[in-house]
């Protein structure tokens, strides 16, 4: 069996070996009280929750009360759109948000969710490049929605938003901004000074933790409406006990990756560079979305003309080389990626569009890998699709 070429840390990524070991003694040992006990066990606990929130406030530029400890960034995500909505709704401001098209699912689902509540949503448009229109987000905060949000970086096409830039022109019209910086933490320069930022949203899977932990920076009081109830944990924001060894795991991921910044967005963008170059060469028709404006090193998306992407796909699963069609959330989805179609592209290309994400253990070979088996599996889903009749 060949060696798996892993080019889809877009999706997920493995625990790391020192995330593992920082996790391992709040299994069992003295460590696995409840932090919110006043016994001997529950204040070890909560030491060391505290202490994974300091890491977190200091990476993010924060202050550690701001963090809140989820279940990861789709959690993250409706508790800062639909939980700023509701507050907003509870104060008699207006029941609005604002959401730019491309946004991960759980935001753009967390703005119908205020839709269905009888609120109001509104979607800002992008440009080609997939950066959100300037005016229609002017017109949309002069509504004065209880939260603007837009994502650091997107997870399909790695397409950098100006994120200072937006969070001041939210902050000149007094409306809190949220981003989702699943996909910017350890990436690209991210912290809550870039701006003013009100609400930033991580997840661990994304960068070396545990599925099922992440966090949400709110860097005011009485901003958000709570959607769980039932204890006082981190300030009634998140009620629930929390999971002390996830979140070790989290803030000791965080901490890895955003001191190894430098040196893996370096290498990573020298092999999405190598890849995509290697690709327009070899392949006709290919296009890189977003290029060349502003990406995140990690993230390649391309377009394949007259093939389906899910047959692309299968090939490269066949020959063990994993990748992805655009968001692990949207996988199954018979509809084109929204983030495409947001961006101008028409379905057949949206539907062509193969996501290649890279981490600092991917090498050359690994894109060499992908050179041999790509070209053939490009050419036989278009003999594919026009067979029959896609094209």
């Amino acid at each position: 069996m060949t060696r798996l070429v892993y080019l889809d840390n877009a999706a997920t990524t493995p625990v790391r070996p020192e995330v593992r070991e920082a996790m391992a003694p709040f299994f069992d040992d003295r460590l696995f009280g409840n932090p919110s006990s006043g016994h001997r066990a529950g204040r070890a606990a909560k030491d060391a929750l505290e202490g994974a929130r300091r890491t977190l406030a200091t990476l993010l530029g924060t202050d550690s009360a701001n963090v809140v400890f989820t279940s990861g960034g789709t959690e993250a995500d409706n508790l800062a759109v639909l939980g700023a909505a509701l507050r907003a709704r509870e104060e008699g401001r207006p029941f609005l948000v604002a959401v730019v098209s491309s946004e991960h699912k759980a935001v753009l689902d967390a703005a119908h969710a205020v839709e269905r509540f009888g609120g109001e949503a509104l979607f800002l448009p992008v440009d080609t490049d997939g950066r959100v229109n300037s005016s229609a987000m002017a017109t949309a905060l002069a509504s004065g929605p209880a939260v603007l949000s837009a994502m650091w970086v997107n997870n399909e096409t790695g397409v950098v938003q100006n994120v200072a830039h937006l969070a001041t022109l939210a902050g000149e019209a007094g409306v809190p901004y949220h981003t989702d910086a699943v996909q910017a933490i350890g990436k690209v320069p991210c912290a809550m000074s870039h701006g003013p930022i009100t609400l930033l949203s991580i997840s661990g899977h994304k960068i070396g933790a545990p599925k099922g932990i992440g966090a949400l920076v709110a860097s005011k009081d009485n901003l958000l409406e709570p959607l769980l109830h039932g204890g006082g944990q981190q300030r009634g924001v998140r009620p629930g006990t929390e999971n002390v060894a996830f979140a070790i795991g989290l803030a000791t991921a965080a901490e890895l990756i955003v001191t190894e910044l430098d040196q893996t967005s370096a290498a990573t963008r020298r092999l999405r560079d190598t890849l995509e170059d290697s690709i327009l060469a070899a392949i006709p028709d290919a296009q890189v979305t977003g290029r060349p404006g502003d990406r995140a090193p990690h993230i390649s998306n391309l377009t394949f003309g007259g093939a389906d992407a899910g047959t692309v796909l299968t090939h490269l699963d066949l020959a063990d080389i994993a990748c992805s069609s655009g968001s692990a959330c949207n996988t199954g989805s018979p509809t084109p990626s929204h983030v495409l179609t947001a961006m101008g592209l028409d379905d057949s290309l949206a539907a062509a569009s193969v996501r290649f994400s890279f981490s600092k253990s991917n090498t050359l070979d690994d894109v060499d890998r992908v050179m041999e088996v790509l070209p053939q599996a490009v050419e036989k889903a278009r003999a594919v699709a026009k067979r029959l009749g896609r094209t």
